[in-house]
């Protein structure tokens, strides 16, 4: 029988509803090939499609020097997903570990990012970051092993002030830091993981078309604004991330995951 795939993602707080949870397991489970094992970390988890694994969200007893840095980097509550990568937090976990924040849109096939090297701690090139020259890499997909890479949990816990001040509270550039001081860093090709706002729908032609998927874009990330459900039917909130309604994304984030798990859940 074939090992199920991992597959992660952290919600807290009520920014983002179940029904972003449940899309999310819907689109991840209709574009890989194999079974999947999704596990939601949360406080709440009422309205979840009963098939989703949940692990509760923890305090970690590094939290209070965590927060006293990230207060001071003004990304307080930034770096929650780190709880996510402590060994041995997955019960029976074999193999490893592919990750996503609740703001992105799966629109096709995942085997090609879950199958990446497996000591390699895979992210893609934040695009801001690699406009600037700099190596960051963006954490709305991550794929990691915590079994494996044991430093991205452990050295946080243990000099927590100092790794948060070093990353400048930045989740994802403590991340893909560790990982290149560890050598074992990788990045997920671009064309896989798109951004909505600089991919599908950039400054000045979204003034005279609507948003364009990729051919080949496997996860569309609605960091910053737009988020989904501005997109969805047009948005108007900043001149330079106009955005026309978009069908695609009605498609592939709603009316699948509502023909895959019925409406209750989508």
């Amino acid at each position: 029988m074939t090992q199920p795939a991992t597959i992660v993602c952290i919600k807290w707080g009520t920014l983002f509803g179940p029904e972003y949870v449940n899309r999310l397991y819907s689109g991840v489970r209709r574009n890989m090939s194999r079974p999947i094992r999704f596990i939601c970390m949360t406080e709440n988890s009422d309205g979840f499609h009963p098939d989703i694994e949940v692990l509760d969200l923890p305090v970690e007893p590094f939290l209070e020097p965590m927060n006293a840095a990230l207060a001071v980097a003004n990304r307080q509550g930034a770096m929650r997903k780190v709880s996510l990568f402590k060994p041995g937090l997955i019960p029976d976990l074999e193999g490893p570990v592919l990750g996503f924040d609740l703001d992105v849109v799966i629109t096709g096939g995942l085997d090609d990012i879950f199958d990446m090297a497996d000591d390699k701690i895979c992210m893609r090139h934040d695009w801001t970051e690699k406009r600037k020259g700099r190596p960051t890499g963006h954490g709305s997909v991550f794929r990691y092993d915590p079994e494996v890479h044991t430093f991205l949990y452990n050295d946080l816990a243990a000099n927590p002030y100092e790794e948060v001040e070093k990353a400048r509270g930045s989740e994802q550039r403590y991340t893909s830091h560790k990982a290149m001081d560890n050598d074992c860093f990788e990045y997920i090709p671009p064309e896989w993981v798109v951004s909505f706002k600089y991919d599908t729908n950039p400054f000045p032609t979204n003034y005279v078309r609507a948003p364009k998927l990729p051919d080949d874009a496997r996860v569309v990330c609605f960091h910053g604004r737009p988020k989904m459900s501005d997109a969805l039917t047009g948005y108007t909130g900043q001149i330079i991330r106009y955005s026309k309604p978009c069908t695609w994304l009605q498609d592939h984030w709603i009316d699948r995951a509502k023909a895959d798990l019925g409406d209750q859940y989508a």
